[in-house]
């Protein structure tokens, strides 16, 4: 900061010959505390400031005294370009500023005060911000091991915020910085290796020295488990490049590549092989060479080149064989090639080669179908947890059923999934890049369902757009679309979609052209549809026509394995959520494997949430559930217990001895367990040594 950034311009000036009480009225006018004195010429001569004038009056001296006799002649001048720092000189209490012999401005003793702050906060906050926008851990400490620098990146990996790590003791947050030691030794600890918070780092310790006393040491450390991994990456990769020279000279085909001028780089031995030409031939040079002196008859690689796209052609090779080669370009991010990957081929053998290929083409579907199973069942998915051997069957059956274009009928109760499982049918679909459309046939009013699903044109009805809408079926063109609660379909409407089924195309409500279509139908119910199609309810051809394929899902009792996974799962989503931590004793889920579950997953999933929201405690109990769900656990426990004629004592010592388990497992003394069962503890001593039963 300069001078001219500060100074007062065009300030009040004195003459000496003007007497010490109209100085006094000029700073009074004017509330200045001093101003300089200048000759006829406009130079500055001295200095008169109110210290003057409290001097005079102390001393009792005459007020008409000229100024020239008490001002201070020798004046500390700036120049307009000087720097503020150059000036904050001890004893400086006013600063006028000359240029070419000129006064210009004047710098108060509050001037140079101010700037000097503003200049030291201005630094202060920059060295803040560089500090703190760097990306390595700046941990700084006193001689006495107090944390005095703390930046983002620190508080970012320790989860301590700087406001709070500032005087506290490093060892207590950092106990393996060593600086504590650097400190007191005074030693320079560059490039030290250590472990923190299961990363590793690149640790520089320097001591921090202050007028050639230590006064305390700072480290910067910097995460190394990327360049770490990045080196083990390094390493992959000069293992795949390995491979990668293995697998094209192991190749049947040989392969040939140039760069972007048709310069030959490698070729494989099976290029030789079926050249008949050695690699000496063709390396480090020019294909227009090596076409022009008759080695093959026509450089597909120059043709590549030339046009800008793939090429195929047949070629004439020197040793006679006729060859079918495809020269690919390859592209910059600029657009310009940069290599020519050409494949040669012996046509002689092309029958027996397409005939393998196609074998390992139905092996490679074979794979991926598997490996897309594997990855659903193993990998998991944000909306599919299973762990029963039903849903892994019915998963495998589901991704199979994906490659093929069949309509499905998903069947099952209410909340069992069958959406989810549509959508993976989509998903593992070759229609997976097109839309997936999901349609409520029962949540839709009867007389708006036949416009969403079919659309409409202009004039079909009142208030109906005037470029008309796609319906459903459009939208789903290319892709899926999956109509839930089809039992719940209204009887004419039914034709409609037969003819959807049958004819693959559609008739906006108010239209007449027909519409071609490219949609795979999924549709699911909860009702057994024969029941409805003996109710004439629902359209016998059409049942006929959408079970084709049909796919069960089973009722959540019935896979009672998955109900573990699902908890989990449930209580981590709606834990994200709703901002919880929340916990779910074992106690529950053995409550959960219990009940029957009419309403399936959908109510697993809703009690959980209701669980979760509603609960005070952290941790989810007993006390926590439903009266329903006890009480159904208890019918359902009780209609077991009697389902088969035992003698009553056996009975009685069965359900005595289950009950006294449970009271140990949950009572710290015999005493609260007598409580809890209302009997004396002698009576629960006797009966758990009758039965075996300790901690």
């Amino acid at each position: 900061m300069k001078l001219k950034d500060i100074m007062t311009p065009n300030p009040i000036t004195l003459r000496p010959e003007q007497s010490v009480r109209e100085a006094t009225k000029i700073f009074l006018d004017n509330q200045v505390d001093g101003a300089p004195v200048i000759d006829n010429d406009g130079r500055i001569i001295g200095l008169f400031t109110k210290s003057h004038i409290y001097r005079m009056v102390s001393q009792g001296l005459d007020m008409q005294t000229p100024l020239e006799v008490f001002m201070t002649r020798q004046v500390y001048t700036g120049h307009p370009n000087g720097y503020v720092e150059d000036y904050l000189e001890p004893g400086v209490g006013r600063l006028p500023v000359i240029d070419k012999d000129e006064i210009v401005g004047i710098v108060t003793r509050s001037d140079l005060a101010a700037a000097f702050f503003n200049s030291y906060k201005k630094i202060s906050t920059e060295l803040d911000i560089i500090i703190n926008s760097t990306y390595n851990l700046i941990v700084a400490v006193d001689e006495n091991g107090m944390i005095t620098v703390f930046n983002k990146a620190a508080e970012k990996f320790l989860g301590v915020t700087a406001e709070e790590a500032r005087g506290k003791k490093v060892i207590d947050l950092f106990p393996t910085s060593g600086l504590i030691e650097v400190a007191q030794t005074g030693n320079v600890e560059p490039l030290q290796k250590l472990m923190l918070n299961g990363r590793n780092f690149m640790s520089n310790r320097t001591p921090i020295c202050k007028h050639g006393k230590i006064v305390g040491a700072v480290a910067v450390l910097q995460d190394i488990s990327e360049i770490e991994k990045i080196s083990r990456e390094l390493e992959y990769v000069k293992e795949l490049n390995k491979e990668l020279d293995a697998i094209i000279n192991s190749s049947f085909d040989g392969l040939y590549l140039t760069d972007g001028d048709g310069l030959t780089l490698r070729l494989n031995k099976a290029f030789e092989r079926i050249t008949g030409v050695h690699a000496n031939e063709f390396l480090g040079r020019y294909v227009i060479d090596i076409e022009a002196e008759g080695i093959v008859s026509e450089s597909v690689s120059a043709i590549a080149i030339k046009r800008k796209e793939s090429v195929t052609i047949i070629q004439e090779m020197k040793n006679g064989k006729t060859t079918l080669v495809t020269g690919n370009p390859v592209f910059d991010e600029e657009g310009n090639i940069f290599r020519v990957v050409c494949n040669v081929r012996d046509i002689t053998e092309l029958n027996m080669l397409k005939q393998k290929l196609e074998e390992v083409e139905g092996l490679s579907q074979h794979y991926e179908s598997q490996l897309r199973t594997l990855r659903l069942q193993y990998t998991g998915s944000s909306k599919i947890v299973i762990n029963s051997a039903k849903m892994k069957d019915l998963l495998a059956m589901v991704i199979r059923l994906a490659q093929f274009d069949s309509t499905i009928l998903v069947t099952g109760e209410s909340g069992t999934g069958k959406e989810l499982i549509a959508e993976t049918i989509h998903n593992n679909s070759t229609r997976r890049e097109g839309p997936f459309i999901k349609v409520n046939c029962g949540a839709i009013p009867e007389n708006l369902l036949e416009s969403e699903l079919f659309g409409y044109d202009y004039g079909a009805f009142t208030g109906a757009k005037k470029e008309g809408k796609a319906g459903y079926f459009q939208l789903a063109n290319g892709g899926s679309i999956f109509l839930d609660e089809i039992g719940d379909l209204p009887y004419n409407l039914q034709v409609k979609l037969l003819r959807v089924l049958q004819n693959k195309e559609i008739v906006r409500v108010g239209g007449t052209k027909s519409l071609p279509i490219d949609v795979r139908i999924v549709t699911g119910t909860n009702h057994n549809l024969l029941e409805l199609v003996g109710k004439k309810l629902f359209r016998e051809d059409l049942y006929y026509r959408l079970n084709v394929v049909p796919i069960h899902v089973p009722p959540l009792r019935e896979r009672k394995e998955d109900i573990p996974y699902l908890v989990a799962h449930f209580m981590q989503i709606y834990n994200r959520k709703h901002k919880l931590n929340k916990k779910i004793s074992p106690e529950v889920v053995d409550v959960f494997m219990g009940y029957n579950w009419p309403g399936n997953v959908r109510e697993l999933e809703n009690l959980i949430e209701r669980l979760l929201v509603i609960s005070t405690n952290d941790l989810l109990t007993l006390e926590n559930l439903p009266s329903y769900l006890g009480e159904a656990i208890l019918d359902s426990f009780s209609e077991v217990f009697v389902s088969g004629i035992i003698p009553l004592n056996d009975a009685v010592e069965s359900v005595e001895k289950q009950i006294l388990k449970k009271a140990y497992a949950k009572c710290q003394t015999t005493r609260q367990m007598a409580q809890e069962l209302r009997v004396a503890a002698s009576t629960v001593v006797r009966k758990a040594a009758k039965y075996g039963i300790s901690r």
